[in-house]
């Protein structure tokens, strides 16, 4: 895997007061926490796990950019 940073999207979902990270580069991504600071904690451990269970083998600190709206 190269280090070109992955796209995760974050969505505000009102109705339950949560962000809601998804992404096409991480397969089977889809998470959620209260606020951006702890979706973006959760994502640095949950990315490397995914992509570990998918098959692509990497090293720590994968890079990554959420857009956030």
């Amino acid at each position: 895997m190269d280090t070109t940073p992955l796209f995760i999207r974050a969505e505000w979902d009102e109705e339950a007061s949560v962000w809601v990270a998804t992404s096409d580069d991480v397969p089977g991504l889809a998470t959620e926490e209260a606020t951006v600071e702890a979706l973006i904690t959760k994502l640095k451990i949950i990315i490397p796990e995914l992509l570990d269970a998918n098959g692509i083998h990497v090293k720590q600190g994968i890079p990554f950019e959420v857009m956030t709206r």
